[in-house]
Order: structure tokens, then sequence, then C-alpha cells
């Protein structure tokens, strides 16, 4: 039986690399196709939304693929959801693709059972093996993971400013660190209840290494000072009057230190931040016009060099982990090893339980 069974797995183990071989021709003939399709559509029509309609990623695609005319067209986010369903509704089908921030996507396309998935456009090896993608899968910003591809995932990190004639850097490694009795009295805030402070509370109130319990004890233990604009807890910190400043405006900050007074900003905390895909999302508009020509696309731009070229042009931090990256902005790279949480999920964009949460610390502190 034993001398049965190896002769089974000897016999199978010639006959894998003919499987693996047919495969890759069956996968390349498959692409081959979807080529000679797609530039016999001939056509590309593409809503570009957001951060992403200053990309002109079209231009770079056309470049690769002369035989199809992409039409881009770019605007806010926000415009194009009510378009397409208008468009559709009026029954004209003709746009192709969406790429822009999940908002549209997420709560206007989807919604209106516009979108077809994208997994079985998916097609290149290169971009079907997950291992080179950030913590080895793919991300959807729908609930069902058909629909929305994040290929975006640029750091959105909570910036700790300091005064640098009162404060080491070296003094501060987690969000934790600002609970140490030396600091009580003398952190300063911009409100987080202020519109435009998004991001501090909703990292601080959804990291699951954060949470309540930290709101709680930095805003209700230490004695911050809260400011109600931008630039007076800058001013403040430049003087000495405040040893640090969290949150604080990041545009304010820059033109201080420009200023070269003394401040400086420390963003490698071990927490790290959240995860943002800005404008890197893309969805399949269903009864798309050049289903070929959008098959096409989304591999292309999904693959190495579609990426490298997005990265490149948005300065954004791509999912894609075998791609250099020299082109990102330094506020957007993710820092290998921090306990990033994806802000794009939607179980993380209900600002109203933080808030709740701050008015009553407030209340009780009488600020």
């Amino acid at each position: 039986m034993k001398n049965q069974s190896a002769a089974i797995v000897f016999a199978l183990s010639l006959l894998l690399p003919d499987y693996a071989a047919a495969a890759e021709t069956s996968r390349r003939g498959e692409w081959e196709k979807t080529v000679a399709a797609a530039e016999k559509e001939g056509q590309l029509v593409i809503y570009l939304g957001g951060a992403a309609s200053q990309t002109k990623i079209e231009e770079a695609f056309q470049s690769a693929y002369p035989k199809i005319k992409v039409t881009a067209v770019a605007g806010r986010g926000s415009q194009f959801g009510p378009k397409i369903i208008a468009e559709r509704r009026a029954g004209k089908y003709l746009v192709d693709l969406f790429i822009g921030g999940m908002g549209t996507a997420q709560a206007t396309l989807h919604p209106a059972n516009v979108l077809a998935p994208i997994q079985p456009l998916l097609l290149l090896p290169e971009v079907l093996d997950q291992s080179k993608w950030w913590r080895g899968k793919h991300r959807y910003a729908d609930a069902e993971g058909k629909y929305i591809f994040v290929f975006v995932g640029s750091a959105n990190v909570v910036e700790l400013r300091y005064n640098t004639n009162l404060v080491s850097p070296k003094e501060f490694t987690s969000f934790w660190d600002l609970l140490n009795p030396k600091w009580k009295g003398k952190i300063v805030a911009t409100d987080p209840r202020m519109n435009g402070m998004d991001t501090p509370v909703l990292f601080f109130y959804y990291h699951p290494k954060l949470g309540p319990e930290f709101m709680r004890r930095l805003y209700g233990e230490m004695d911050v000072t809260i400011a109600r604009d931008y630039r007076q807890p800058i001013d403040w910190l430049a003087a000495g009057k405040f040893a640090v400043c969290i949150p604080c405006n990041s545009r304010e900050t820059e033109k201080a230190i420009k200023q070269g007074l003394p401040l400086g900003e420390t963003l490698e905390l071990k927490e790290g931040g959240t995860l943002s895909a800005g404008g890197g999302t893309i969805s399949f508009i269903d009864k798309a016009p050049h289903p070929n020509a959008a098959k096409l696309f989304v591999n292309w731009l999904l693959s190495r060099e579609g990426q490298i070229e997005f990265q490149k042009r948005d300065g954004s931090d791509s999912f894609r982990i075998d791609i250099p990256k020299q082109n990102v902005s330094r506020e957007n790279r993710r820092i290998e090893g921090a306990d990033y949480f994806e802000g794009d999920d939607p179980r993380f964009s209900d600002r109203r339980p933080a808030d709740k949460l701050l008015n009553e610390i407030f209340v009780k502190t009488g600020k």
C-alpha cells in the first residue's frame, strides 16, 4: 500500500509542471484575447473623482495601449454618483470605471446597484498574487468585499507637535506617553469637537490600542487647554506656554517651522495611524459599454507598472509592496511595523459616539 501511494505521489509530481505550464498558457491566451477585444472596442470611459482627478493616470495607460482612446472625465467625486444614476435612468450607459475616493462609490453607487464585481476582471498573475499586497490580501471598501477595490493605503498620522526647547522627541514612543504626570497642564489642543478634526477623533476613539479610555484620561485627567481656532495653539506652543500640542493643525505648524520657530513633530509612534485610500479606489460600472477595455485597464492599473505610475503621480502609498516607495510623500508613507487601523472601514467612520464621549468629558471638566 505504501509503495502504491508513493508511486501515485511520484506520478503526480511529474505531472505538476505540465499542469502549471498549461495554466500559464491558458492565462496568457486569455490575456491576449482581452487585449485584442479591448483594442477592437477601441474606447474606454473613466470618471475620475477627487484626488484621483489630478493624476492623469489615463495618459500613462494611453501610452501603453495607444489603440484604445481613453475619455477621462475629471471632477469632484460627489458629482459623479448622481451623474451616473441620472444617465442610467435615461437609458444611457456611458461610463466603464469610476476611480476616486471610497465615499462616492460606497454611499451612492453601491446602494444604487450600479456596480459590478471587480474580482472576475482580475487576470494577471502579479495582480492575483495577494502576497504582493500589504499584509497579504486585497482590500475592498464594501461589506461584501466585491465591488470597491482599494489599491491605496496612505498613512494618515495624528502628529504630536512639541516645543523643541522643552521636549525631546525621544520622550514619546506611544500616545500613552502623553499621560505621564510631567505633562499635566502642559498640553494644548485644537478643540477636537470642531469641524476638520475627524482624523484625530476617529483615530483616538476607534484604535484598538487607544479607544475611549485613552480619550477619557487625556482630555479628562491631563488638564488639557482647549483652543477653538487653528493658529492659537501653535502660537502658545512656540512661545513655550505649553510643551505639547495634540491635535494641532498641520498647515499652521508648517508655517511656524518655516519661520524658524522652535517647533518639532513626531510621526513615528507605535500606534501608527489610520490608513486612507484617498483617491485610490476603483469600481467597475454594471453594463459598461467597453467591458474588455475596462478589464484591461483594471489589470494594468493594479499591476506593478500601473501602481508605480499612480503612486508617482499622486504621492500616495500603494498597497502593493513590491514597488519602490521613493515617490511617496513623507506624510503618506506607511511605517514598517506600525499598528495602523484602516480608516476607510465603514465601522470606523461614525463620529457620533466619539463626539458624545467628548461632550461628556468636557462637561465634567468645564471646557
